[in-house]
């Protein structure tokens, strides 16, 4: 399928984003498809993870905008999914798996209301979706790393969201964790909806993606995986920091042939 961001489901326009006076990002304008898998690629410190806590309204704006489904956050809410990343929760909280999944239902909860048994069983369905519903009554600090991860997915599953924001999903799990969650994540944007992903791993961006974007504080290049995957433009976005370019061009050729099968 080709995408284009003639109607984008995100935009970001003129966005600056400081911490103490320093910029995290600059000037960035940028629209992103619907129904995609983006990958925001970018060396430590790019913004990346600042870009999609802008989006979200985590973040001060220094200047600029964002626009989800054309309009401010607070209008769509309910449709828009964050997934931070594992290192930034406190695990320690004392949370069975099935509670923190049903977290994933309060945004269509009225206060103080209780969840009902639909939304505990559209809950339940979403654990089994990654695999974790053996683990529903578990506290959620008894988990390893790739079981917390899936339970975060899950909770973003039973939000039931039409555009989900993920923060380095696959970082730190197995082999067999990415697999299930990468397909996960298929399974969304075959459905329509759109998954904007933070990834670090140049290996798998290629065949993982959709759609890429290149940052380092600012936009490099955004578009389809095949036109913006290419050894110039990692050079650009990683400059000295790229040591390994002389294989990027091989690394790229291989993984967008399989990348294109798969889709």
């Amino acid at each position: 399928m080709k995408f284009t961001a003639e109607n984008p489901v995100v935009e970001f326009h003129d966005l600056t984003v400081a911490y103490h006076r320093k910029p995290a990002l600059w000037n960035v304008d940028l629209t992103l498809p619907a129904g995609a898998l983006i990958g925001i690629i970018g060396p430590n410190g790019a913004g990346k993870s600042t870009l999609i806590k802008a989006a979200m309204g985590l973040l001060p704006l220094s200047s600029g905008y964002v626009r989800l489904f054309g309009a401010e956050l607070d209008a769509v809410r309910r449709r828009v999914s964050y997934v931070p990343q594992r290192e930034s929760v406190d695990w320690d909280f004392p949370a069975s798996v099935m509670d923190v999944v049903l977290m994933g239902r309060y945004a269509g909860l009225g206060l103080l209301k209780r969840p009902s048994a639909q939304d505990r069983e559209i809950a339940l369905n979403s654990l089994e979706k990654v695999g974790m519903a053996g683990f529903r009554n578990r506290q959620i600090a008894q988990l390893s790393g790739g079981q917390q991860q899936r339970v975060f997915l899950a909770r973003a599953l039973a939000q039931e969201a039409d555009l989900y924001f993920m923060d380095e999903p696959f970082a730190g799990v197995d082999a067999a964790t990415e697999a299930a969650i990468l397909e996960i994540l298929q399974e969304l944007t075959s459905s329509g909806k759109t998954v904007i992903v933070v990834h670090h791993d140049l290996q798998s961006a290629a065949s993982f993606f959709h759609w890429v974007v290149l940052l380092n504080m600012r936009l490099v290049a955004s578009g389809p995986v095949d036109e913006v995957f290419t050894a110039a433009l990692l050079q650009e976005t990683y400059g000295g920091r790229l040591t390994v370019l002389a294989e990027v061009g091989e690394l790229v050729r291989k993984r967008q042939i399989s990348g294109r099968e798969k889709y």
